[in-house]
């Protein structure tokens, strides 16, 4: 249960802000045409599990409970509010289906999809139910006439191909626009540390929590994604600078290209005829993630301040603004005021860590040193529902400084197990360090507790005392938080410690069709960190992989304990010269990379031919280990 402390914390929030301004929830309900009842999405998989599940969400309703942030309360119910909505005559939003939004706009011919989710199921679902209800004021109109990806992380392409398949987008020629580097960005994300972003990605997003007032209640940017079968298109129209005029089926688009602001590729955009800016996630209503806590890129926040301005200045006439997330907003005097607030948010955290940097001030003492002027902090939109200044400052320290803050003691630490160690004997023993926890903990001093204890569970994973005491110490922090990513990050710390490290990760195959997209080099760039160097000292191991169907030749060889690939013709040089040859489809490697195939299978199939020795192509995949999807985070490895 929620602590006095917390519940004072939580009252103390109350009163700074005015959660009872209702205009965030009139634009909210605003146009609103058809909204479904208790909406659950089945995974196209496993039918008898939901990728997308609303009904769970039903306890979000009346005051705030003494376990969640009155402030992050407000947002949840916020992004409660779904269905399907006029934004004005001819642009319309699906929202609360997912993540992100889904916006069509009424084009000549067919319909204009911005974003389409994270997953088919989702997409498939909300685009079905946006065709039912609006066939009475445009019948016969269910095509769809063009894609835009605003930008390159999945919940806004992986859905695409529940809308449309493949086949129809080639054969009706159906234009695909994204910002430049869309695909390389798309793909490789996740790839390469993919392994340790996924697994950070159930934490951030509260994957394995429970829907309740003691766990999950959202994202702050929405409610956790759907983690259901994603995919990917290649774009056929690619927007690389400031502005690109194109019309759309019928409707004029004047596009901002805003690449390194909120993602690596992105554009906005805006619809002259309309007056509406299309602000993609340059803006939200919320503090924006510099750094995510999945893992990622740091982002840059001066460009990102920059980008605002630009759009505040060229898209000056906008009296709609709409997102890919959250709820629009109506009135150029509104929206002017919201990216001047939006900018200087970003700007603010990046000038004043960057002032404390020149004054020596470490990482954390610059976290804690920075508050954000009351003219900045007491819009709602600019609250932290998702980023924060604390993680915010720290990743503008990254930025320019790295990891090192300069001190010789901070050089060449000693790992984390051994300090620990040392730490717990410093103290006396566990007992003494369990004791000193609790009179923290008593004394409503959660931070401390859970560094004590975090050392002492490090050296005694099977302690159950120090790991309850720390569970309910994360408990209590997660209450606290206004960012939904770390209260999602508290509440599965205290999860995992009560009932251990799942033994399930995220299931690959789900992204199969993503997968499939993905240059082939990448796959060779993630084999290359899993090579176990150790075992491959003075191995001199060469094989050719042959994909049939792309018609590409592949050598991988290992020099150094360092895994090389490149591109080769059809005639070795001596230089080229293989162990073995695996002749296999591109697809049919995918299976192997997903688990749906084993190796063995792989090579029994008629699919596949190995040419030259098939144990010295065994031998050269023993070098590679498996990675661990569920390495443990808050307990050690066994």
């Amino acid at each position: 249960a929620p602590t006095t402390a917390t519940i004072k914390a939580n009252n103390q929030v109350a009163k700074q802000l005015n959660l009872a301004d209702q205009q965030d929830f009139i634009d909210a309900r605003r146009g609103l045409i058809a909204s479904p009842k208790d909406l659950q999405i089945p995974s196209s998989v496993d039918p008898l599990k939901n990728v997308w599940d609303m009904k769970a969400y039903d306890f979000i309703e009346g005051e705030a409970p003494a376990s969640v942030n009155p402030s992050l309360w407000r947002q949840a119910k916020l992004n409660n509010i779904q269905g399907l909505f006029e934004v004005t005559p001819g642009i319309y939003q699906i929202r609360g289906f997912d993540l992100s939004n889904m916006t069509l706009i009424k084009g000549d011919s067919g319909w204009i999809i911005i974003d389409t989710m994270t997953s088919k199921e989702t997409a498939r679902y909300a685009y079905d139910f946006a065709m039912k209800h609006l066939a009475e004021r445009y019948p016969n109109t269910t095509n769809v006439s063009a894609i835009l990806f605003t930008h390159s992380h999945v919940d806004h392409f992986g859905g695409v191909l529940g809308i449309v398949n493949q086949q129809d987008i080639e054969r009706k020629k159906i234009p695909i626009i994204a910002p430049a580097g869309f695909i390389e960005e798309a793909t490789s994300e996740n790839i390469v540390a993919g392994t340790a972003m996924l697994r950070r990605a159930a934490y951030m997003y509260g994957k394995n929590l429970e829907r309740n007032e003691y766990g999950h209640v959202g994202t702050g940017l929405g409610k956790s994604p759907a983690f259901g079968e994603v995919s990917i298109t290649k774009p056929t129209v690619l927007i690389d600078r400031t502005p690109t005029n194109l019309s759309i089926d019928g409707v004029n688009f004047k596009f901002q290209y805003t690449p390194e602001s909120e993602a690596p590729a992105e554009f906005t955009f805006y619809l002259p005829d309309y007056k509406a800016f299309g602000g993609a996630e340059l803006v939200s209503r919320n503090m924006h993630n510099l750094y995510t806590l999945r893992g990622a890129k740091v982002r840059d926040a001066l460009k990102w301040s920059g980008y605002i301005e630009e759009a505040r200045n060229i898209f000056g006439n906008a009296d709609i603004y709409f997102g890919s997330h959250h709820w629009p907003m109506w009135g150029q005097q509104n929206i002017q005021k919201f990216l001047k607030q939006q900018r200087d948010t970003y700007k603010f955290i990046h000038d004043q860590s960057v002032r404390r940097i020149n004054k020596g001030m470490t990482p954390g003492e610059i976290a804690e040193d920075i508050t954000l002027p009351t003219s900045l902090s007491q819009e709602f939109y600019n609250r932290e529902y998702y980023g924060t200044v604390k993680h915010n400052a720290r990743a503008i320290y990254q930025a320019y400084l790295g990891w090192y803050d300069g001190n010789p003691a901070h050089l060449d630490p000693l790992p984390d197990p051994q300090r620990a160690a040392a730490y717990v004997d410093l103290a006396g023993g566990s007992e003494n360090v369990l004791a000193r926890a609790q009179k923290a903990f008593d004394e409503d001093n959660y931070r401390w507790t859970a560094e004590l204890l975090n050392h002492l569970v490090s050296v005694e994973p099977k302690n159950m005392n120090a790991r309850e005491l720390l569970a309910r110490t994360y408990d209590q922090l997660g209450y606290q938080a206004e960012s939904g990513p770390w209260r999602d990050v508290y509440l599965t710390g205290a999860l995992e410690l009560r009932q251990g490290t799942p033994n399930v990760g995220v299931d690959l195959a789900a992204a199969k069709d993503m997968l499939l997209q993905t240059p082939v080099s990448n796959f060779f760039d993630t084999l290359a960190v899993r090579l176990k160097s150790e075992n491959a000292t003075n191995k001199d191991s060469r094989i050719v992989i042959n994909f049939t169907d792309l018609n590409e030749r592949y050598l991988l060889w290992i020099e150094n304990s360092v895994l090389h690939h490149r591109l080769v013709n059809d005639s070795q040089s001596a230089e080229e010269k293989s162990n073995a040859t695996l002749n296999l489809t591109h697809a049919m490697f995918v299976d192997l990379l997903v688990g749906e195939i084993d190796f063995k299978r792989m090579l029994l199939s008629k699919e596949s031919k190995v040419e030259g020795s098939t144990l010295g192509l065994i031998s050269f995949f023993r070098l590679f280990e498996k990675p661990n999807p569920s390495f443990g985070i808050v307990l050690p490895d066994e």
